[in-house]
């Protein structure tokens, strides 16, 4: 099949100088950096040049042994962070070491910033987290809250290079960072290692208008290169759309990197759209080659059905039912993880190829 050519035709995005450096300038607004004016304008300048230039990894070096093309520069913060993923792999791969979980809190709730409380999925990810530990399971929690109230801490879209090309979408991402842009302190470098060492997933989001919380959107969307991503960018020369066209195009392996964990899921909402939710959350995870714990290990519930927003702390106090069941679903996933290093656990899919990928 003949390579098509990388559609265009969308306006610029690109800012003019005066544009870029009153948007750079405006996060130093605060009256106390007016005595360091004259280094602002200095470090704007700069930062317009590398700007204007696209420096998007403005450090790289040579990718080495083991990649299609070894003379090929890998920018460094990549390099680095496949490093991390390869040692989660091996970690999370060692009969020897410990079982491990991962617990997502997905709410953005919390009293460090202006809601001033704490939200329910934190206290039901703790549930979780304390069943997980009573049952032997090492535990990390990845508290997507920080997102709102931590300086520096973002994730920053998926710009959806898989639907462009499989193999234009890297595994670990490679879009971030994108210094030319200022698109910096992306957390997903550190999130990719979490999952990856993770025997068991369990994943805790509160309803948001229909849809999991906007953190674990971010988180979910970006999880896209764990599916089908190109471990080698140097097969695409970095992000040149046509080459990654045609290696599809040869034929790609959609690489299913998170294949064979476990997890458990737990939707809770206040008036509508639990079900669904849970249901979507559950559907990306099985897409993904993850496998359910168990039958109660899939959860959507109401805390305070109708009740005012105010009291809903109150109302998960005496909500001992929804406790127990969250309880119940951290012990399916110790349970699966256990028997699966056991050998016990048998996934239907293994030897089974679907006709089609995504």
């Amino acid at each position: 099949m003949e390579t098509p050519e990388p559609r265009k035709g969308m306006p610029s995005p690109e800012l003019s100088r005066e544009e870029f450096i009153v948007r750079y300038l405006s996060r130093f607004n605060d009256p106390a950096f007016a005595s360091a004016r004259e280094a602002l304008d200095t470090i704007a300048a700069i930062a317009w040049d590398g700007y204007i230039e696209g420096r998007k990894s403005p450090v790289t070096r040579r990718a080495g042994p083991g990649f299609a093309d070894p003379d090929f520069d890998l920018p460094v913060d990549w390099i680095a962070a496949r490093e991390a993923v390869e040692a989660a792999q091996a970690r999370q791969q060692d009969p020897s070491g410990p079982l491990r979980a991962l617990v997502i809190n997905g709410s953005s709730r919390s009293e460090h910033t202006c809601p001033g409380e704490m939200s329910k999925s934190w206290r039901l990810a703790m549930l979780a987290e304390e069943t997980l530990g009573a049952a032997g399971v090492e535990t990390t929690v990845l508290d997507l809250s920080r997102l709102a109230s931590e300086f520096g801490r973002e994730i920053h879209p998926c710009k959806a290079c898989f639907s462009t090309a499989a193999p234009l979408c890297h595994w670990p991402c490679s879009c971030y960072p994108n210094y030319s842009l200022g698109q910096v302190h992306d957390w997903m470098n550190d999130i990719f290692p979490m999952w990856v060492e993770a025997h068991g997933i369990f994943l805790v989001t509160p309803v948001n208008w229909y849809q999991v919380s906007s953190p674990m959107k971010l988180m979910m969307d970006r999880m896209v290169c764990a599916d089908g991503g190109n471990p080698d960018p140097t097969l695409t020369h970095g992000k040149d759309a046509r080459a990654a066209k045609a290696e599809e195009l040869k034929g790609w392996s959609y690489p299913r990197h998170l294949e064979g964990r476990i997890f458990s899921v737990v939707v809770h909402g206040d008036v509508e759209g639990a079900e669904n939710v849970r249901r979507s959350v559950s559907d990306w995870l099985r897409f993904m080659k993850l496998t359910p714990a168990g039958p109660d290990a899939e959860i959507d519930r109401y805390i305070g059905y109708w009740e005012p927003y105010a009291t809903s702390h109150d109302a998960l106090d005496r909500d001992k039912d929804i406790q127990a069941e969250v309880r119940i679903a951290a012990e399916e996933l110790a349970r699966a993880i256990k028997a699966r290093r056991a050998g016990q656990l048998v996934t239907t899919y293994e030897g089974l190829t679907g006709p089609r990928q995504k």
